[in-house]
């Protein structure tokens, strides 16, 4: 008599009724700083590219703008290499490094070493110097101080 299954319990369900009375707000909130973030990370002579369907440098831009109404609040980041992807994952501080990525804080990962280790060495392996930045709705003023202080500890 396990209680798992495909029906919710009441309180799983409360706060889904709870929260999605300020999802559009939130999602508002994660898009503008995601794409303040990525055009500011564009800036960075330490940044080698920044994969973030808002920007028109982006591959698959011209698809984003016709089925989306924004462009979400992940960014992808690739570094000159692996050990300045590192650093800058385990330099910022307001931005917790984190395997599951999408609440309403911001969070960071190095899927190489985290959330894609196992596919190491397979077709599916992950660039060495990919970053994953899930962007939250803290201030934005915080979340660039913050980048931008990782940045800084990037060699």
């Amino acid at each position: 008599q396990g209680g798992a299954g495909a029906i919710p319990s009441v309180f799983d369900a409360y706060l889904t009724a709870r929260g999605i009375k300020t999802l559009a707000v939130r999602m508002d909130r994660h898009c503008d700083n995601a794409e303040a973030i990525a055009r500011h990370l564009q800036q960075s002579p330490k940044v080698k590219a920044v994969l973030y369907p808002g920007l028109e440098t982006h591959p698959g831009h011209e698809v984003a703008l016709r089925q989306m109404r924004r462009f979400g609040a992940m960014i992808s980041v690739r570094f000159h290499d692996e050990a300045a992807a590192r650093a800058f994952c385990l330099a910022t501080r307001l931005i917790c490094l984190a395997e599951s990525l999408g609440g309403v804080e911001s969070l960071v990962e190095h899927p190489a070493t985290m959330t894609h280790q196992s596919v190491t060495g397979s077709t599916l392996e992950v660039p060495r110097d990919l970053v994953r930045i899930s962007i939250g709705i803290e201030d934005l003023d915080d979340l660039i101080a913050d980048i931008d202080a990782a940045l800084a500890e990037v060699e």
